[in-house]
């Protein structure tokens, strides 16, 4: 008769006991990996989802502040706004009457010399003036922009190199400047002297904006993220921002640099970074917990980037001149 010790008999037991232990974690393992891989499967496809309502809510709204401009800028012109030629031609008199001042002797040359003028080296790097490089097309938002800039900038001078912003100006030994040459020498030549300091942008110095660009968009608006209430809705009122709702001229959109950059994402990226527009005073200052860069409002309100307000009577200043009825449809952001 065959005895068991009952120490190996116990110890034999908890071994098979053990197998089937690690047997069964690593089944349950093997199943929860399964389960998290199917998780992270369903997670991804609502993160998608949710991108792709997004890109619709937006696309509503757009529609939505697209139509809402289209009738704004329809009942300003019943109202007789200014016609764009009217416009354009108060901006260029505006600017040939500050005949002591780069802008306005820039102007002349382009202007009443361009036969002279367009033979300078000087000239070829110079693009123009800020106030004459963009078309806004509405009256209310080409005064407010003009005015949240200033005269400074509104006549500041842009060219593409730093060669053609030295080329504007040379000074002597001593340091002083040379009135015989540059901008002061040309004026002379057509006997306007120039006083006083002046802005000179260089798109070439300016750091452009670094996001991606509105697909398929002929104006290459820059893809901004629109300010959002809690519920996901725009803030009543917003129809965009300022720097998209310039219209550029063909020419200027792209490759004024050697990065391939347009007036923009370089100039006007830097006057207005992401400045806000809103249709009314009340709107604006409802928003103002979703304004990071300042906003306008159609109603003549400025809230500047520095959480300062610009209060009191509007006062005259040069415009941005606006566009004709028949480019409404490009007012968009």
């Amino acid at each position: 008769m065959l005895f068991v010790d009952a120490s190996e008999y116990g110890n034999s037991s908890c071994l098979i006991l053990g197998v089937r232990a690690r047997l069964a974690l690593q089944v349950m393992q093997d199943e929860l990996q399964k389960l998290a891989l199917k998780v992270n499967h369903h997670e991804e496809n609502i993160r998608f989802l949710k991108s792709e309502l997004n890109a619709v809510e937006d696309s509503c709204a757009d529609l939505g502040i697209k139509i809402g401009n289209y009738y704004s800028s329809m009942a300003a012109i019943a109202n007789n706004d200014t016609s764009v030629e009217e416009a354009e031609q108060r901006t260029i008199q505006s600017i040939l009457k500050q005949d002591e001042t780069a802008a306005g002797i820039i102007c002349q040359l382009k202007i009443r010399h361009y036969q002279h003028a367009s033979k300078l080296p000087l000239m070829k790097d110079v693009l123009g003036v800020v106030a004459t490089l963009g078309k806004i097309n509405n009256d209310n938002l080409s005064r407010v922009l003009s005015e949240y800039l200033g005269l400074d900038n509104m006549l500041g001078v842009v060219c593409k190199t730093y060669d053609g912003v030295e080329g504007l100006e040379t000074y002597d030994k001593e340091g002083m400047v040379d009135k015989t040459s540059g901008i002061h020498g040309l004026g002379r030549t057509i006997g306007k002297f120039l006083d006083g300091r002046f802005t000179v942008f260089c798109l070439e110095n300016i750091r452009p904006f670094s996001g991606d660009f509105m697909i398929d968009d002929p104006q290459r608006k820059l893809l901004l993220h629109k300010p959002r209430l809690p519920s996901g809705e725009f803030p009543p009122g917003f129809l965009g921002f300022a720097v998209n709702m310039i219209h550029l001229d063909q020419a200027n959109l792209s490759c004024l640099t050697a990065g391939g950059h347009g007036l923009r994402e370089t100039l006007f990226y830097s006057l207005f970074s992401q400045l806000q527009v809103y249709k009314t005073r009340a709107e604006l200052r409802n928003a103002i917990p979703l304004i990071n860069d300042g906003a306008v409002s159609l109603d003549g309100s400025i809230l500047r980037p520095n959480g300062s307000f610009c209060l009191g009577n509007r006062y005259a200043i040069i415009w941005i001149y606006p566009l004709t009825s028949h480019h409404i449809l490009l007012f968009d952001h």
